[in-house]
């Protein structure tokens, strides 16, 4: 009965937690606004003006460049309950990439189907970039980097490394995308991850921002571009129910070999839980160390009923 107890309980909050980070998805989203790079070419020159294009001589009018330009709000045609949170401009492999403005590297890595990501935070106005599909071979900077305005990053990748492969390569292309706050303002799973491409919320309310919009109104508001709420569950909810469903099977696992008076297995869940903390920190599903610090607190509380064990043992064996 008690345990039938504890377990409704633990299910209850699992649904709770759940429903409350389930988000309603919009029938449709607003269309990107128009927008004239005819003068995107003064903008690097320009030191008074903070922002420029991270592509040298882009003009998306241009037939080429236009018919394989990817608008920033458009839904994919295989799944049109998605929405590209940035824009795409597709040029040739080796295309140099520079920082849209002025700032320090948060990300420079691989990132699954981006290739190599780079992200930069831009903390005079409030936003961060993002470039993917950039060449993992090439030359690149890496995270921490303090970056000017134009500065070189990196370079666009080839079809099989920039997110492709030999068997299914990708056309070569950057997809640049602008968000209001700093990466460490959002969380890195769900529709509001800070490395989010393609998302089932409008870009908009997310704080993603139409790049090109951003770089020719040049223009930063007092106090930067402001950020949308992110809600407490939909930023840590995925954290808590990782860590509480390893907690709970932890300390299930330390009560159950304390009650089995199985000493060495007293060991085992401390040790677990510190594993699956080292493994969900290192592949981005949690980004705090509370899992980690749960797992020394069940190691050192095993070692403790060990020794207690122990010398009810030794009482029981000299009596």
């Amino acid at each position: 009965m008690m345990k039938t107890k504890y377990l409704s309980i633990g299910l209850s909050f699992i649904v709770v937690l759940l429903a409350a980070c389930n988000t309603p998805y919009p029938e449709s989203c607003p269309s990107y606004s128009p927008f004239d790079l005819s003068e995107a070419g003064r903008y690097p020159n320009d030191d008074n003006l903070p922002f420029q294009f991270p592509l040298d001589g882009f003009d998306p009018r241009t037939p080429t460049r236009a018919s394989s330009f990817v608008a920033y709000g458009k839904a994919k045609p295989d799944s049109p309950t998605e929405y590209h949170a940035a824009e795409d401009s597709f040029a040739p492999p080796g295309t140099p990439v520079h920082a849209m403005a002025s700032g320090r590297i948060s990300y420079s890595g691989r990132a699954g189907g981006y290739g190599w990501l780079i992200i930069i935070n831009h903390p005079k106005a409030n936003l961060y970039s993002l470039y993917g599909h950039l060449s993992p071979s090439r030359w690149k900077l890496g995270s921490g980097t303090t970056v000017k305005k134009g500065d070189l990053i990196a370079y666009l990748g080839d079809p099989d490394e920039n997110g492709g492969s030999v068997k299914t390569p990708l056309v070569p292309h950057l997809h640049f995308g602008i968000r209001a706050g700093q990466t460490a303002d959002y969380p890195a799973k769900g529709e509001w991850r800070y490395m989010a491409g393609w998302i089932r919320l409008c870009p908009q309310d997310l704080g993603w921002l139409q790049p090109t919009v951003i770089i020719t109104a040049q223009k930063i508001p007092p106090g930067g571009y402001s950020q949308p709420k992110v809600g407490f569950l939909i930023r840590w909810g995925s954290e808590l129910l990782i860590t509480s469903l390893y907690t709970i099977a932890g300390m299930g696992m330390l009560v159950f070999a304390f009650s089995k008076r199985s000493r060495f297995f007293l060991l085992l869940p401390g040790v677990f839980v510190i594993v699956a903390g080292i493994v969900f920190h290192s592949n981005g599903m949690i980004s705090t160390y509370i899992l980690l610090v749960l797992g020394v607190i069940m190691t050192a509380l095993g070692i403790l009923l060990y020794i207690l064990l122990s010398k009810r043992a030794e009482r029981s064996s000299s009596s």
